[in-house]
């Protein structure tokens, strides 16, 4: 018997649902799937984070409490240091993150941050010798190989590439950046180097350095990187961030960014080491374009950048500073 043209296209919206249906079971049961990060990316929420610890003994019923389990709840980057992760202990730490990541089908998404003379002895100082950090640097891509299913997204030390003009190390920092992509990059492992921000390095500048790291990591048949990471730890407006990675990428053929979020919802007042009155951007993987892959919050809100404007040392917890942060967000 014939069908008439309502069935059958009743029938064929059906088989579409059953494919979109198939499909979206597909990308949540691969944990967010082989691919590049992309708008809607989603990264763990780790129940090891500071502000989680910070929810667990705050007070009950206080503006503290309220805005340490906000900030717990968002996926937010694990940064990773040798001083807290160190190489006998830092697989054990991705691997407990990758645990997290497929039960929250997220990925796994870290900060590397352990590279001789880290800041040029600024307020995060330290790091490990050259022969520490390739241990290290091996550890970690040994643990997130093992993790190839999250599709780890890895930020590799934030600030090393746009500081190193100032601090006079550009070759050696070139040398160790391109040496640990080596270390950590696998075909689904998609990894970012500093890009600084836009009110550091003129974007030529900046694509010059990243495009060293990249040459140098591709020599003798090597992965390369994905791209570049900007405004991490910082505070400039996302509308910026997103012009200037345009403009880096102009420089190179083929570079994707990421754009740090965490805390530039009330933009840059000039400051970058704990201003006064900042607030959180955009959540993580709401933004996405053909250069900008998407954005992360990468700089834990409510963590000290360091011992300025009164805060703690940095990495510490500082709860007056999660309580300004998240003022709009908790409706402080």
């Amino acid at each position: 018997m014939a069908l008439s043209r309502r069935t059958l296209t009743l029938l064929a919206v059906a088989g579409f649902a059953v494919v979109i249906v198939v499909v979206t079971v597909i990308l949540v049961g691969a944990t967010q799937g082989p691919h590049p990060p992309a708008r809607g990316t989603k990264v763990v929420a780790s129940e090891s984070s500071k502000a989680r610890a910070a929810a667990a003994d705050a007070p009950a019923g206080s503006a503290e409490l309220e805005a340490a389990r906000y900030l717990g709840a968002q996926p937010t980057a694990v940064w990773l240091t040798p001083e807290a992760d160190p190489v006998d202990a830092v697989g054990d730490r991705i691997a407990g993150l990758a645990a997290e990541a497929r039960a929250q089908s997220a990925r796994v998404a870290v900060v590397v941050y352990g590279l001789p003379g880290r800041d040029c002895g600024g307020h995060s100082a330290g790091g490990l010798d050259p022969d520490g950090y390739s241990d290290w640097t091996r550890a970690i891509g040994d643990a997130l190989r093992d993790a190839a299913d999250t599709s780890p997204i890895v930020l590799l030390e934030p600030d090393s590439l746009a500081l190193a003009p100032e601090c006079g190390n550009e070759s050696e920092r070139i040398a160790q950046l391109s040496d640990a992509v080596g270390a950590i990059a696998s075909d689904r492992t998609w990894i970012y180097v500093d890009g600084g921000h836009s009110d550091w390095l003129p974007a030529d500048r900046m694509a010059a350095l990243i495009g060293e790291v990249d040459q140098a990591s591709r020599a003798e048949g090597g992965r390369g990187i994905r791209g570049f990471v900007t405004n991490v730890s910082n505070f400039m407006a996302t509308a910026d961030e997103v012009a200037y990675a345009h403009d880096v990428a102009a420089e190179l053929d083929g570079m994707h960014a990421i754009i740090d979020t965490s805390r530039n919802g009330a933009g840059s007042n000039g400051e970058w080491c704990n201003p006064p009155g900042r607030r959180v951007g955009e959540p993580g993987g709401t933004l996405g374009d053909d250069v900008v892959d998407t954005n992360l919050w990468v700089k834990p809100p409510g963590e000290s950048d360091g011992e300025c404007n009164g805060g703690p040392p940095a990495g510490q917890w500082w709860p007056e500073a999660a309580i300004e942060l998240t003022k709009d967000a908790v409706g402080g």
